[in-house]
């Protein structure tokens, strides 16, 4: 699914995609130093962060908002956010809108945002 979506974003959208992986020893994301990755969608100055996943929990909505922090401690880029995902359950929807992250599922057949 990856390489689909790297093959569309860079073909059509003149965008780069690649996995973004950092050692986070300041503790932010998970609570204790750990390797943290994630997509990551690059297009003019537009950093998008990507999280697909076969089913999204509030968890995993929260732990992207803190990866997306980490990122842009790092980079000094506040990038976007986006969840892809079949399964995206009601209380991930409503952080996510919260959080201003994208959403993308099939399961509603549209897509979410903030």
């Amino acid at each position: 699914f990856r390489e689909g979506m790297k093959g569309l974003v860079e073909r059509h959208f003149e965008g780069k995609v690649e996995r973004w992986s950092h050692r986070d020893d300041g503790c932010l994301v998970f609570g204790f130093p750990s390797m943290v990755e994630v997509d990551l969608v690059v297009r003019d100055e537009m950093h998008v962060l990507v999280e697909v996943k076969s089913s999204v929990s509030a968890a995993d909505a929260v732990e992207l908002r803190r990866v997306g922090e980490l990122y842009e401690r790092v980079t000094g880029v506040k990038p976007k956010l986006a969840l892809v995902s079949p399964y995206v359950e009601k209380r991930a929807r409503e952080i996510a809108k919260k959080l201003g992250m994208e959403v993308y599922t099939s399961i509603l057949g549209e897509r979410l945002s903030a």
